[in-house]
């Protein structure tokens, strides 16, 4: 337990801040998983339309410090990567 007034402190702003990123965290998560489902289905179009979202949302994570940012470029590069295969593939 913090002994030091400034380490309550700490302690509590540390609370918040695990909060914030856990939320930030599930946020990225979940638009990350909408370009997934899209690739699953086959469905360029949408599939486009969610990493149009989830670029923004990744570079945004990565300069709060939730994600480091080689992270957050190398999940965007994979992501770009599966939707350019998906609309290029011919739809039979």
């Amino acid at each position: 337990m913090a002994n030091t007034s400034s380490a309550k402190k700490a302690t509590r702003k540390i609370a918040r801040r695990t909060e914030v990123n856990k939320a930030r965290r599930s946020r990225v998560r979940t638009y990350v998983r909408q370009v997934e489902e899209a690739i699953a289905s086959g469905d360029a179009d949408r599939a486009k339309e969610a990493l149009r979202v989830v670029q923004p949302e990744l570079a945004r994570a990565a300069g709060k410090g939730v994600l480091h940012v080689n992270t957050a470029s190398r999940k965007v590069s994979r992501l770009a990567k599966r939707v350019k295969a998906l609309s290029a593939a011919p739809t039979a």
